[in-house]
């Protein structure tokens, strides 16, 4: 086999794609060199325990796309590229989908997500599952974001932890950086791909809910759920969400009207970027951090960019405040329609998966205070909700986000870390997160460059404009012979 290590752990999915393509590489050489690696790194007392599960179909779909190719059809950039995607998605592999639960550990899902037949569509290979902070985070308030009782820990392999509210997309973020894979997909709530993308120094897209289907996942809060890629480049990220967007008759919230009137041409001369200050990046909890966010924003401004600073947010000071009972109610009501309608491991409502895990202690050593909480919370028909979630939406968008953008006639707005995540998720807005190198600490520093809904591409093309300038990764060194 050709010495192809360099390309697949630190290329890009595109170039791999282009090395496929040409025959330079095959799919079949890539799938076997990853699946070599993971077998390698992911298990034993040292391992990464980033993968969960392997496809039992990943060398056929490999082989396939060899085939194809060789009879003079390419689907695509995509085509023979190796991924994983997180274990809340469903796949017809024969593989579980977990969602990192104990109680449904062995849940083989009968149907198969809409983003996974997209990309099988484009020619991607599907190596298997990672694993994922349980039910998405919304187990226990002490639970770190490294622990699922179905997957155990997940490391970082930049050789920290990922700590409590670091992301359930841990597994995909730690895979990519890893190299395990060409790309991932994960999912985010309110900061669940971002988060892990900035602490493993990888690219995560969180798509504006609704721009790619959530059939097939396993859901957490279906008005700000959305499944979105983590990857090593900005680039790699339009790629991926290119395959998967688009309208699903089986998730109602794609079949909005997300047509923008530029698709994001506009380079970094004379983009607009404004910086949310008051309650966003004042967050920020040391000089350090600070300092390093406004030497990337003062390169920004040397490279054309126009910075408006500040660009507050009207209601950045109630948002930060506010608590309401959206995620415990949504959480409740999708899971219990999920669990009756497919039964999965005889589970058929939250109330089952609380009273199994209080009979099975081990799985849970942090508890299940959130499974709780959300077990007791107002219907999603009731006043309560009603208007906790209309308060949401008037605060992080329409006095957040959009008012901020209009206020400094802003093309996109970048915070430092994820200092706002919990105003881009409420709104259901796209978001890049950007790694920008390490702080005095040696600890993954990086930004979040987000817009309008479905302002996607532009949101997308400015992230790529800003990668250039102050994007830079650090890589995770193994010593290890592929």
């Amino acid at each position: 086999m050709k010495d192809i290590s360099l390309l697949l752990t630190t290329g890009s999915a595109r170039h791999i794609g282009e090395a496929i393509a040409s025959g330079e590489l095959t799919s079949v050489e890539a799938t076997e060199w990853y699946l070599k690696r993971i077998q390698l790194l992911n298990t034993g007392v040292n391992g990464l325990n980033c993968v969960r599960s392997i496809s039992r179909l990943a060398l056929d779909e490999a082989k396939r796309a060899d085939d194809e190719l060789a009879a003079g059809r390419s689907r695509g950039p995509l085509h023979g590229v190796p991924y994983l995607v997180k274990d809340n998605v469903f796949t017809l592999d024969g593989s579980f989908a977990s969602a990192g639960a104990s109680a449904l550990a062995e849940f083989i899902p009968p149907y198969e997500a809409t983003l996974v037949a997209r990309l099988r569509e484009a020619g991607a290979v599907l190596l298997g599952k990672t694993n994922l902070t349980e039910f998405a985070d919304f187990v226990a308030d002490t639970m770190p974001s490294e622990f699922s009782g179905a997957g155990g820990v997940v490391r970082n392999p930049l050789g920290l932890q990922y700590g409590r509210g670091q992301g359930s997309s841990v597994g995909s973020a730690a895979a990519v950086a890893a190299g395990f894979c060409a790309f991932a997909i994960g999912s985010e709530t309110q900061n669940s791909i971002q988060a892990p993308a900035i602490h493993t120094s990888v690219v995560g897209f969180k798509p504006t809910v609704g721009q790619v289907s959530r059939h097939g996942l396993i859901p957490l809060v279906p008005s700000q759920d959305s499944p979105g890629p983590l990857t090593c480049s900005v680039d790699d990220a339009l790629l991926i969400f290119q395959a998967i967007a688009g309208p699903d008759i089986n998730d109602t919230a794609t079949l909005a009207d997300f047509s923008e009137e530029a698709r994001g041409n506009k380079d970094l001369q004379g983009l607009r970027i404004g910086i949310p200050r008051r309650f966003i990046a004042d967050n920020l909890n040391t000089d350090d951090h600070k300092a390093i966010f406004n030497d990337l924003l003062a390169s920004l401004s040397r490279a054309g960019a126009t910075i408006v600073d500040h660009c507050d947010m009207p209601a950045a000071e109630e948002l930060n405040a506010v608590r309401s009972c959206v995620f415990r109610s949504e959480f409740h009501e999708s899971l219990n329609r999920l669990l009756a309608s497919l039964k999965p491991c005889g589970m058929t409502s939250m109330r089952d998966i609380i009273e199994w895990n209080t009979s099975h202690p081990e799985t849970i050593p942090y508890g299940q205070s959130l499974l709780e909480a959300a077990e007791a919370a107002p219907d999603i028909r009731s006043a309560q909700y009603i208007n906790d979630r209309r308060h949401d939406v008037a605060l992080s968008l329409h006095k957040g986000i959009l008012a901020a953008l209009n206020k400094g006639h802003a093309d996109v707005l970048i915070s430092p870390m994820t200092v706002a995540a919990k105003c881009t998720g409420k709104a259901g807005v796209p978001v890049v997160a950007i790694p920008a190198g390490l702080d005095s600490a040696g600890l993954p520093f990086g930004v979040t460059v987000y817009g309008a809904p479905g302002h996607d591409y532009a949101v997308i093309s400015a992230a790529k404009a800003i990668e250039n300038v102050i994007g830079k990764r650090v890589l995770a060194h193994f010593n290890v012979t592929n």
